[in-house]
């Protein structure tokens, strides 16, 4: 056939061939099966469908700061603990009530509270407000790693 010369309408080019159902009729859902096992979108197909999305994996630096805020949170109750022991007084009234209860329980809620919020800025990573939430975690825990080191200096 001459390139110039269109396809029929109904003639399928093999690049839009039919390959059964589509299935971007729906967007992809906040959890679904594949979430667990076996995601298979990493990412959106248009740039103009980005915001407000869901994927079904996710990338290796979004882990690396979801697990850099987690070790942070941790290392925040270890100094805590050990700054109270040391004379020093919780400013964070939550973190104060939590204390209450005792060191691992508060270590144990503090990290499962946390965990929670870490996993609600992973999946909805394609908002605005997630990704700012996010960075903001990462910036603010490692300051906080650093003023807990500095607190050893003085």
């Amino acid at each position: 056939m001459d390139p110039t010369t269109p396809e029929p309408s109904g003639a399928l080019s093999p690049e839009n061939a039919f390959r059964g159902d589509d299935r971007r009729r729906r967007a992809t859902p906040r959890f679904s099966r594949y979430s667990f096992f076996g995601g298979r979108r990493r990412s959106v197909r248009r740039d103009a469908e980005r915001e407000g999305s869901f994927v079904d994996l996710y990338s290796t630096r979004l882990l690396l700061m979801v697990m850099w805020v987690a070790l942070m949170n941790v290392a925040d109750s270890f100094f805590t603990l050990i700054h109270l022991q040391h004379g020093a007084s919780e400013v964070n009234p939550i973190a104060g009530v939590l204390l209450l209860s005792g060191r691992s329980s508060f270590v144990f809620w503090k990290s499962s509270l946390i965990g929670v919020a870490l996993l609600v800025l992973c999946v909805h990573k394609n908002f605005y407000v997630a990704r700012y939430g996010l960075w903001a975690a990462t910036l603010c825990y490692t300051i906080l790693l650093a003023y807990h080191i500095s607190l050893f200096r003085s």
